[in-house]
């Protein structure tokens, strides 16, 4: 059996957003196991593009590994 994305390598993968070249914001993105049996990476937070919305914008990055559901369906199947 192999071990989880998370416990094999802890990381922490960092997001920038620029506009117009100009850096505006920066979500931290931590390791995650999503429902659908996936694994990769999820994060979200509130950014500022210096334009006129007030309260700024709320923004959500998910990174999927390809692959990584079939991978873990295929754990299921030899442990059964």
């Amino acid at each position: 059996m192999q071990p989880n994305m998370a416990a094999v390598k802890p990381m922490i993968v960092k997001v920038k957003f620029f506009v117009n070249n100009e850096e505006v914001g920066t979500i931290l993105l931590s390791p995650k196991e999503f429902r659908t049996g996936s694994v990769g990476f999820y994060g979200n937070g509130k950014l500022s593009l210096g334009d006129d919305a007030e309260k700024g914008y709320q923004a959500q990055v998910q990174l999927v590994r390809i692959g990584s559901k079939a991978e873990k369906d295929k754990r299921e199947e030899e442990t059964t």
